[in-house]
């Protein structure tokens, strides 16, 4: 079935400063800020538009301390929102820079922590892969590019497709809330989106005060290309105490839990030291079963039930601001773009046969780099880290399991949305990562995507999406 969905005027009026969507099945979504054409970037800074400035991430100014400590209210389906404040919150920083540097000469830096020693492992039992998993063979540079696929887009920050989905469609989010269909490499009018057999799907966004909101939202009863503006069931709230580092993606895992990326409440440098806290939901990526309540239920086997001292809720922890995290849909194995501070952006890795609980080590360190604090054992140290030479605020994607470029088969696949850089990611048998910088995209890239075929794309937030392609 399908459902025309223009969020902005049905999420209850809300500033979609961030909107994530989410099939039963996965999809995902993006920022807002409309009274100034502001936007935010992948680390969630609202930045109008103007001229270019320094890579480096400004403190953003904080909110008035009146406001209370972020709490998660679990509102159930009967309870209304909060009625929205009658303005957005200012924006804080300034446009991110637009020039390019040239593919860096320096090798990639040498960490200060031990490089994990994850290895590929075996699917859990709702995963079916082949039992035999050849490795992924290091991709050569140079010979891969991007390929239009479809344009005219207002500040896209997300593609997907459904899941199973045979019809060659493609599922836009753009910044102002709109979720368009693709077809043939043409927007479908009327706007509609299909969703999975039970008509549900789940929207992330900020509201008017600045707090995030995850929903559930339903199609018209007696019309099934429209969602019911009157259907939302606020799943749960989180006060966020600063203007950035909200996250901004909920996710189904292979499992069928739904995984929310949530930010360390922002400003800079954590001042409240969420990261480290687990007693708060921030800086978090949290797993939650919402097919069991009319709200969500904690599953069992989260690694935190029973422990008064941190959220059960958790799944892992640590982090800044985890913008994208996907699923490789082969193995179940997470990968976690978390955007750094002012000197490293890392890629994060949980292997399907974790247990949860890990902390990837913010604001410990940023990337394997001491920030604030003596050093610490037990934390998990990112797979790959870049500096400021390389790009300014990473863009998680995918582990590329289509079919068209069989040399990238097991790859993941992430870039840069400062430098527009696309690199890939590939495992060696000895646990280390190497990463191979593929191309230059010239993209502000705010999502990766993948289509049911496992084909991956690229989305500009200049209004382009691209498909991933050999060179030439």
């Amino acid at each position: 079935m399908s459902v025309t969905t223009r969020c902005r005027s049905w999420v209850r009026s809300a500033v979609l400063s961030v909107l994530v969507v989410a099939f039963c099945g996965a999809c995902t979504v993006g920022p807002f800020g409309p009274q100034n054409e502001a936007f935010a970037t992948p680390d969630h800074v609202v930045k109008p538009a103007g001229p270019t400035v320094t890579p480096t991430e400004p403190t953003a100014t904080p909110i008035p301390p009146t406001v209370a400590p972020p709490t998660l209210t679990a509102v159930p389906p009967t309870a209304t929102a909060l009625p929205p404040s009658p303005t957005a919150r200012p924006a804080t920083a300034t446009m991110p820079p637009t020039p390019r540097p040239p593919p860096p000469t320096v090798p990639p830096p040498t960490p200060t922590r031990p490089a994990p020693t994850a290895t590929v492992p075996l699917p859990t039992a709702t995963l079916a892969p082949s039992p035999t998993l050849a490795g992924p063979v290091r991709p050569a540079p140079g010979q891969y590019g991007l390929a239009a696929v479809a344009s005219g887009f207002r500040r896209p920050l997300y593609v997907t497709a459904a899941p199973g989905d045979t019809a060659d469609r493609l599922f836009v989010v753009e910044q102002d809330g709109t979720i368009v269909t693709v077809r043939g490499g043409r927007r479908q009018e009327p706007l509609f989106l299909d969703f999975a057999a039970n008509g549900a799907f789940y929207v992330y966004y900020t509201d008017f005060r600045g707090d995030t909101v995850v929903a559930r939202y339903r199609l018209a009863p007696n019309n099934p290309t429209v969602a019911d503006p009157g259907s939302e069931e606020i799943i749960l709230r989180v006060e966020q105490p600063h203007s950035n580092h909200n996250g901004g993606l909920v996710l189904f895992g292979p499992d069928g839990y739904l995984y929310i990326g949530l930010g360390d409440g922002g400003s800079g440098g954590d001042p409240q030291g969420h990261g480290q806290d687990p007693r708060t939901l921030l800086g978090t990526i949290l797993r939650v079963d919402v097919r069991r309540s009319a709200t969500y239920a904690v599953p069992p086997d989260n690694p935190f039930v029973g422990q008064s001292d941190r959220r059960p809720e958790i799944w892992a922890y640590g982090l800044r601001n985890p913008w994208r995290f996907s699923f490789d849909r082969l193995t179940g194995d997470l990968y976690i773009a978390d955007v750094g501070q002012n000197a490293w952006e890392e890629v994060s890795f949980q292997p399907a046969s974790s247990k949860g609980g890990e902390n990837y080590g913010w604001k410990v360190y940023e990337g394997s780099a001491l920030f604030q604090g003596p050093p610490r054992a037990g934390l998990t140290p990112p797979i790959s880290e870049y500096g400021r030479q390389e790009g300014c605020s990473v863009t998680g994607g995918y582990v590329y399991r289509g079919r068209q470029l069989p040399a990238l088969v097991g790859n993941y696949l992430f870039g840069d949305f400062c430098t527009g850089f696309v690199w890939a990611l590939t495992p060696q048998a000895d646990g280390s990562w190497v990463r191979t910088l593929l191309f230059d995209s010239n993209a502000q890239i705010t999502s990766f995507g993948e289509d049911a075929d496992g084909e991956v794309y690229v989305v500009d937030r200049q209004g382009t999406i691209y498909r991933i392609t050999a060179a030439g």
